[in-house]
């Protein structure tokens, strides 16, 4: 069975990591935040993806599309409650 060590080190094309260097240059930061931004980009990209995939099932019931409305509608009186933001 395969474990996965606590070793950051990883390994990546030479192509990546020219591209990765490049880019680290470029930026005038290192190669690891590159790569920090790159991921969190990433991870953001994805939970988008999931989540208009999730919108996109929920669309497609016309039953459970139109509940997901009525309650928008409800939730949208209550940002009308009369109190000024601070």
């Amino acid at each position: 069975m395969a474990t996965i060590s606590d070793s950051p080190n990883i390994r990546i094309s030479p192509k990546s990591k020219a591209v990765l260097r490049e880019l680290a240059e470029a930026q005038g930061t290192s190669m690891q935040a590159v790569l920090d931004a790159a991921i969190a980009h990433y991870q953001q990209e994805t939970f988008l993806d999931e989540v208009n995939a999730a919108f996109a099932r929920l669309k497609s019931d016309p039953a459970a599309w139109q509940a997901e409305l009525a309650e928008r509608a409800v939730l949208e009186g209550s940002l009308m409650d009369g109190i000024d933001p601070e």
